[in-house]
């Protein structure tokens, strides 16, 4: 109890209230844009976290991360236009609502579904994160092995059509993360004869030019554009909420569970949960012909999901240090740079800042509602902002925050240099997220490995002598035949297109 009246009171101080605001308003313009996604906001926000205590860094990320989720379905319901992968969804659900003159409902039902399911996630995350922590105290170098090479192999599996282009993907991020000094032998590697490598990579550059450059690169065409199109003015956006909240309110509760469950799979996140969620949805619904036509019970089953599965992200990632996705991903950067390392000791040695964490969570998500109708009045002037303004301003943010990390010009060009890479990889269908999950997993892949290896001499088998340890290795050989056979799958299904053409 004296745990968490300390986290209310660390929680509650005007600083931290401050930012917590702060963060939701940014995030709300990031994701009204059309493009400018989440985790772009999230990395967006990691320079400033620079200069801020660890609460308050998380909480400006948590916050930023839920409003940008929910601004996201703004452009997608006025313009058909998802301002977050999450929001695409039910992009069309929203849209034809408002071509029958329903807009106000759809973006309400999109806000109060998203409170209602981040609420659920967050609840589900504070019962059961301490106690997978007390059972994830047993774990030793063999288990954290396999559970890390499982988050890899998954995020692997769920990135996209092609399996193969995501483990290409999560090698590059493995050749990042071995740059520099071998945290357990000291030897140099790949440091080319720049003294600056010695220590590594620095995660901060490596977000910023992964998702915000990149990103920025592929907006380019858009710069001479004025503006997006007009957007139609938003009236009474809470008409028939509750009354349809009710009405599928077995829905909303599905949605926010699934949601969660979801989010705590590595490497799947919000995208994934709204899809699956709006799928389920439509195959256990009454009228599932109604669906695609402008109808509210996939918006509101996938809406709920999403801002759960957030909440869900954070149990991996808070009790093994393993990014649930890469949002969480970067908030493990931020607490490794803030000297928090996160696993199950969290929960004893920083339990009043886990509590904390929880809290803002839970206000995060209360100050969706308000917030969020601002956004929903303000919508149309948000849609204005033209690019040519907007984008240089973001460009410019990403270079001091580059340099900020270590006053380095060598970061900086390591930013701009993994922006390209990154471009020409979403260009080219390669999913960014097996790369950065690389770059956070693979140095605990390696240490726990090489740990194993020296206390049993070289055994491999020793990897598989635990039960618990047992239990994971199957697992993750299961998850890489998965991948081998998707592989092999999408080749055939290539080779019988090009053979009937």
């Amino acid at each position: 109890m004296a745990e968490l009246q300390q986290a209310v009171a660390m929680v509650f101080a005007w600083d931290v209230l401050a930012v917590i605001v702060g963060a939701s308003l940014f995030g709300l313009f990031i994701g009204a844009i059309p493009g400018l996604t989440a985790t772009m906001a999230t990395a967006l926000l990691v320079p400033v976290t620079f200069f801020m205590e660890p609460l308050p860094a998380i909480s400006a990320i948590v916050a930023a991360t839920a409003m940008a989720i929910v601004a996201g379905d703004i452009p997608g319901a006025l313009l058909r236009i998802p301002g977050t992968p999450a929001s695409a969804a039910y992009t069309d659900e929203a849209y034809l609502m408002g071509r029958q003159g329903k807009i106000g409902q759809a973006l309400g039902v999109n806000l109060a579904c998203s409170v209602v399911g981040g609420i659920i996630g967050v609840g589900i995350l504070a019962f059961f994160a301490p106690l997978v922590a007390d059972f994830a105290i047993q774990f030793t170098s063999d288990e954290y092995f396999w559970l890390a090479l499982l988050g890899l192999s998954c995020a692997v599996l769920v990135s996209g059509a092609d399996a193969l282009k995501g483990a290409i993907s999560m090698v590059l991020g493995l050749l990042i993360a071995m740059v520099g000094m071998d945290s357990v032998s000291g030897q140099i590697r790949f440091i080319f004869g720049i003294p600056e490598l010695m220590s590594g990579i620095s995660i901060l550059p490596v977000l910023i030019g992964l998702f915000a450059v990149a990103e920025l690169l592929r907006r380019l065409p858009e710069i001479g554009r004025t503006s997006l199109p007009p957007a139609p003015h938003v009236a009474k956006p809470f008409n028939g909420v509750g009354r349809l909240m009710w009405q599928y309110k077995g829905g909303v509760a599905r949605s926010g569970l699934l949601g969660t469950l979801i989010g705590a799979l590595p490497g799947a996140g919000a995208d994934i949960a709204s899809w699956i969620s709006y799928a389920l949805s439509r195959k256990l619904s009454r009228t599932p012909e109604k669906f695609g036509t402008g109808h509210p019970e996939g918006l509101v089953a996938a809406s709920s999901a999403n801002n759960a599965a957030l909440s869900g992200a954070y149990v991996p990632a808070l009790v093994f240090g393993i990014p649930g996705d890469t949002i969480t991903a970067i908030i493990i950067g931020v607490l490794m740079m803030k000297g928090v390392t996160p696993g199950p000791d969290v929960f004893t040695t920083d339990a009043t800042l886990v509590n904390a964490i929880f809290l803002a969570f839970l206000i995060a998500n209360l100050l969706l509602l308000p917030l969020g109708f601002l956004a929903v009045r303000g919508a149309r002037h948000i849609l204005s902002v033209p690019a040519s303004v907007l984008y240089p301003l973001i460009l410019l943010f990403c270079i001091v925050g580059a340099y900020a990390t270590n006053n380095s010009m060598l970061d900086i060009w390591l930013m701009l240099g993994l922006g390209l890479i990154a471009y020409f990889m979403v260009e080219n269908d390669f999913p960014i997220g097996p790369m950065i999950l690389a770059v956070i997993l693979g140095p605990v892949v390696e240490s726990n490995f090489m740990r194993s290896m020296i206390k049993s001499n070289g055994e491999l088998l020793v990897l598989f002598d635990r039960p618990i340890a047992a239990v994971l290795g199957s697992l993750a050989i299961l998850v890489w035949l998965a991948i081998i056979g998707s592989s092999l799958w999408s080749a055939r299904r290539a080779r019988s297109s090009t053979v009937s053409t």
